[in-house]
C-alpha cells in the first residue's frame, strides 16, 4: 500500500530516497520554533512511522510534514488510530518504527508549546468550578494538572494571566458565560472554553482530539470556524481528529486519513477521493460531491456508520464523510 504526502509540490510515497530522513537534533541546541513568529522548522514530521501496540500494528509507514500555520485533519474509521497519532506527537505513545519531530524535537520535548484538547468530556450539572477557572487551568496549572493560583501570586504574575484570559475568553466568545459553572453550559459552550484552555499558553501548536464530537450541526459548524480563525489570528498550527470533514473542509491544509493500518496524507482533494479511499480500505469506496458541496463517501468496510450524518434523523449509506 503506497503512503503519500505531499511536499514540494508533490506527493511523496514511502520508498522515496534515504535523504527523506528526519535530521537530527542538534545536541545543546535550541531548536526553532513558533513563538514570536514565522518559523521554517514543521509543526510536525514523520518519517516511515509505526505504532504497534499489544503485539497489533495500529498504522504503519506514515509520511507526514505538518507546515507552521497550516489545519490538519486527522480521519478514519473508529478504532483506526486518529487518537493514536496525537498521543504519538505528545510523547506518550512510543513509535515501534520510523523517526518524529514536533516542533523541531523528540515527540514530548516540546509539550509546553503545544494546547492539547483531550477526547470531549461530559460535566456534572452540579459541578460549580466557573468557565474563567477551567480556563485557567490552561495557565498556572502543572502542564494540564492542578492548579497552582499561589506560585501565580508570588511571582506577580496573576494579573498579566487574567489579561491573556480575558482576550482568550473574548477570542471564542465565550466571555459572557465564563463566570457561570461549567457544568450549567451548553455543550457547544463548554467546548469554547474547553479550547480556551488549550490556547490560553500562546501554542505554537494545537492538538485538538476530536473537537466536534458530540455536538449538534450549528455548533459544529460554529466551533469549525472559530478553530480557523484562532489559526489564523493566532498564527498557531492545528492538527485536529474529525469524524465529518464537511463542517471543516473547506478550512482545511491537509488531511490524514487512516484505514485499515495504513494512511495518507496531503490536501482533501488528494486523499479523499475514490482511488486513495479504496487503496486505504482495500476495497471498492466511492467519493461523491453532492450539489451542496459535501463530500458523500460510499462503499467499503463501515462505509455506512463510518459516513453518516450522526445527527441527521433516517440517514441512509453514504452522507457526510467522516
Amino acid at each position: 500500500m503506497s503512503v503519500g504526502h505531499l511536499h514540494g509540490g508533490r506527493m511523496e510515497v514511502a520508498g522515496d530516497p534515504p535523504s527523506r530522513r528526519l535530521g537530527p537534533v542538534q545536541p545543546g541546541r535550541p531548536q526553532p520554533v513558533l513563538a514570536g513568529g514565522p518559523s521554517t522548522v514543521p509543526a510536525a514530521e514523520l518519517r516511515d512511522a509505526a505504532v504497534e501496540v499489544g503485539g497489533r500494528v495500529i498504522w504503519s509507514g506514515l509520511d507526514l510534514t505538518v507546515v507552521p500555520g497550516e489545519l490538519v485533519a486527522v480521519m478514519g474509521p473508529n478504532g483506526a488510530g486518529k487518537s493514536t497519532l496525537v498521543k504519538v506527537l505528545l510523547g506518550l505513545i512510543p513509535l515501534s518504527a520510523g523517526e518524529a519531530r514536533v516542533l523541531g524535537r523528540p515527540p514530548g520535548k516540546a509539550n509546553q508549546q503545544i494546547g492539547y484538547l483531550p477526547q470531549r468530556r461530559s460535566f456534572d450539572p452540579g459541578l460549580r468550578i466557573r468557565g474563567v477557572d477551567v480556563v485557567r487551568l490552561g495557565l498556572d496549572g502543572d502542564r494540564w494538572g492542578a492548579p497552582l493560583p499561589l506560585l501565580a501570586r508570588l511571582s506577580g504574575r496573576r494579573r498579566a494571566q487574567d489579561a491573556r484570559i480575558g482576550q482568550v475568553l473574548r477570542l471564542v466568545g465565550a466571555a459572557g458565560y465564563a463566570d457561570r459553572p461549567i457544568g450549567r453550559v451548553s455543550g457547544g459552550e463548554q467546548q469554547r472554553l474547553l479550547i480556551a484552555q488549550a490556547l490560553v499558553r500562546e501554542p505554537a501548536l494545537m492538538l485538538l482530539d476530536e473537537p466536534l464530537d458530540s455536538l449538534d450541526l450549528p455548533n459544529q459548524a460554529s466551533v469549525a470556524a472559530l478553530i480557523h480563525r484562532i489559526s489564523r489570528r493566532e498564527n498557531v498550527t492545528v492538527v485536529m481528529v474529525a469524524h465529518d470533514v464537511n463542517p471543516i473542509l473547506h478550512y482545511l491544509d491537509r488531511v490524514v486519513y487512516i484505514a485499515a493500518g495504513g494512511a495518507a496524507a496531503g490536501t482533501p482533494d488528494e486523499v479523499i477521493t475514490t482511488a486513495t479511499l479504496s487503496r486505504l480500505y482495500g476495497t471498492p469506496v466511492e467519493v461523491l460531491r453532492s450539489m451542496d458541496g459535501r463530500l458523500v463517501v460510499v462503499g467499503g468496510p463501515q462505509a455506512p456508520a463510518l459516513h453518516s450524518d450522526r445527527h441527521a434523523v433516517g440517514t441512509s449509506a453514504g452522507t457526510g464523510a467522516r
